[in-house]
């Protein structure tokens, strides 16, 4: 697999374009790194290489634990610390994994041969592998690699984590390690309680922060998901409402008509009551077709419903064994010849309704003449 070389100078330029090319490829040669956090990758290695320009980025095969080997970006160099008042740098690597930077870089400590990792160091295991709380609790997407390389400066200048070994050809156990050449004056026992004291609350403190800011981000979410479960709500209460303020506007327009209903037909009851009270005749005769089509319609319609009833009439007496079967019989068929000839009657009177309302249709859409 080919990947982009670090340039051969060390200017802001030239690693900006190699990060920005080792970033931008495609394909089977892509670095395994999200297209949304590529260019946070790349502010972060830039403004590490500013503030610490002797870890220089570049792109290498990392192997892990279960065998697989991927090409990522890492920074290898060394950490200045200060120690008894001399800097000193220490060797290290810092690999962006994958998931970086939603999840922290791994950090390991390159010692030369003639070096060795301090034993029972707080922060680095006999691997050599960086352990701190900073990377224990990393947060996305404030922490980054300068605040990290600080801190890890701060630690090491108060617990250095190499020594060189003495130029003896027998060597003690590593149980009795060899102190790093390095100048060792007198310092205060007050001063070094204190500079302890310092980072160990620094440390402290900035563990708590990230636990808080961890818990009120969760908070946050949580009231996120009640407020849009509460708007849910609302809109469902306002749908509710608009419906229910719909059904009653209909409600009352339709009783606002059965009222006027009601007004007219009482009014007209009343006068037609008094009509027939006054001419001493009967209800039905209030009641009047408005046409000859519809005046023989009703009196279709009455034959019909008489001739029914009277069958219904003779097929009692019958049962009853009122009339003769052949008397019975004899009437049905007269009956049923009358009844047909009034349904027939029935049927043409109303084709010749739905013909009239056509014309009539026809007669008030025709246009006027010009």
């Amino acid at each position: 697999m080919v990947q982009p070389q670090p340039p051969a100078v060390a200017n802001g330029q030239n690693w900006s374009q190699f990060l920005s090319g080792a970033l931008s490829q495609r394909g089977p040669n892509a670095l395994p790194y999200a297209e949304d956090v590529k260019w946070l990758i790349r502010q972060h290695l830039i403004s590490l290489l500013e503030a610490f320009p002797s870890l220089p980025p570049k792109s290498s095969v990392f192997t892990h634990n279960d065998g697989r080997s991927l090409q990522l970006l890492q920074v290898e160099g060394t950490i200045p610390i200060l120690f008894g008042g001399v800097v000193y740098n220490i060797p290290a690597v810092i690999w962006l994994l994958e998931s970086y930077p939603r999840s922290p870089p791994s950090v390991f400590l390159t010692p030369t041969r003639d070096m060795v990792i301090q034993r029972n160091h707080p922060y680095v295991d006999r691997s050599g592998h960086v352990n701190v709380a900073y990377l224990q609790n990393w947060i996305y997407p404030s922490s980054n690699l300068v605040d990290l390389v600080r801190l890890l400066s701060r630690l090491f200048g108060q617990h250095p984590p190499l020594y060189t070994r003495r130029d003896n050809p027998n060597p003690p156990p590593p149980s009795d390690p060899t102190p790093p050449r390095i100048r060792r004056p007198t310092e205060d026992p007050a001063e070094v309680y204190r500079r302890n004291a310092v980072a160990k609350l620094l440390e402290t403190i900035h563990g708590d922060i990230a636990a808080l800011r961890k818990s009120r981000e969760q908070e946050v979410e949580d009231l996120f998901s009640k407020q849009a479960a509460l708007r849910r709500r609302a809109e469902e209460l306002a749908a509710g409402l608009r419906e229910m303020q719909e059904e009653k506007e209909g409600l009352e327009q339709m009783l606002q008509i059965g009222v006027i209903n009601s007004d007219l037909l009482g009014d007209w009851v009343g006068e037609n009551l008094d009509k027939v009270k006054g001419d001493g005749g009967s209800v039905d005769e209030v009641f009047e077709p408005c046409d000859a089509l519809s005046r023989q319609l009703v009196e279709c319609t009455a034959a019909d419903m008489a001739a029914e009833d009277t069958l219904y009439s003779l097929d009692k007496a019958v049962q009853e064994g009122v009339i003769p079967f052949d008397a019975y019989l004899k009437n049905v068929r007269a009956l049923s010849r009358e009844q047909f000839f009034h349904r027939a009657m029935a049927m043409k009177v109303r084709a010749s309704q739905v013909q009239s309302q056509v014309s009539a249709m026809a007669t008030r859409a025709r246009p006027l003449p010009s």
